[in-house]
């Protein structure tokens, strides 16, 4: 029987197996999705399936820079034990390097590292660590210069916060220092035109029904809006923000003094976003011996 490209995809979704493990699955057991699944399972390569529906918050960001370049990725594990683990580590490193390379998080898992996809790699870990894993995101950034900056680094070029900025002009002293300021303020944006206009739509809202409460007259009220709008934005944007390095200058007024431009910044947090189990340590500790 013919082995088809989708015949292989949906064992591998059902299963959890690397790609070529799910078409020789299929070969072995000519075409029989059942079969193949029992034999993948009696040679241990379904082992990463139970581990799929499992919560991955935990994990590193890795950031890679060459010349004008850089990128930021997140890569999830179960719990910070991995996260420290030196394979996984490794893993990373290997994941962020091929992210140079990428387009986006799907062109990435496609990438090859070490002669498998990422996305095989992935599946390889899971069932030898015994964690579900993933490659939640990555972002890009380019610029006249780029330097990244690591904030509880667990090993070289990655931690759980990442940041990567972008200028021109200034040196990269003074990039480190806003990358820093980045990763400690966390802005929403780099300036008014940059933020997202839900996001401001949404505060405006708020600012709406706050002043309607007051019970002022419209024109007062309009006036309360606009200046809480204003302060709104200076406050989530990098530019307005005071910078941490001297909170007398905001961080657009210490660029110029550095004769600086700053074009763009990212900043990835590891599990932002995601909603966690809590769980006491020694549930915790019980949990990763039983696997």
């Amino acid at each position: 029987m013919a082995i088809t490209a989708a015949m292989v995809k949906e064992l591998r979704e059902a299963t959890g197996a690397g790609m070529m493990d799910a078409k020789k699955a299929l070969t072995e057991t000519d075409g029989d999705f059942e079969a193949a699944v029992d034999w993948l399972r009696t040679k241990g390569l379904a082992k990463a399936a139970k581990k799929s529906g499992r919560t991955a918050a935990e994990g590193l960001v890795a950031v890679a820079v060459t010349g004008g370049t850089g990128v930021a990725v997140e890569v999830n594990s179960e719990t910070d034990f991995v996260a420290k683990n030196a394979e996984f580590q490794g893993m990373v490193a290997g994941i962020a390097k091929a992210a140079l390379g990428a387009s986006d998080v799907e062109a990435l898992l496609a990438a090859d590292m070490g002669g498998k996809s990422i996305a095989d790699t992935l599946t390889d870990k899971i069932a030898t660590i015994g964690e579900n894993m993933g490659v939640r995101r990555m972002a890009r950034i380019e610029g006249e210069t780029v330097v990244s900056y690591i904030h509880n680094a667990a090993a070289d070029g990655m931690g759980k916060i990442g940041v990567l900025v972008a200028m021109t002009g200034g040196d990269e002293a003074f990039a480190k220092q806003v990358a820093m300021h980045v990763a400690a303020v966390n802005p929403a944006a780099l300036d008014e035109g940059d933020v997202d206009p839900a996001l401001v739509e949404k505060e405006r809202q708020i600012q709406i029904d706050i002043a309607r409460e007051s019970g002022k007259p419209e024109a007062v009220i309009e006036k309360m809006i606009e200046g809480r709008m204003k302060k709104f934005l200076a406050d989530i944007t990098l530019v307005n923000q005071a910078f941490v390095i001297n909170p007398d200058l905001t961080v657009g007024a210490a660029a110029k003094e550095a004769g600086a431009t700053i074009t763009g910044f990212v900043r990835l947090e590891v599990g932002e976003g995601i909603e966690k189990k809590e769980e006491n340590f020694a549930e915790e500790v019980a949990k990763a011996v039983k696997g």
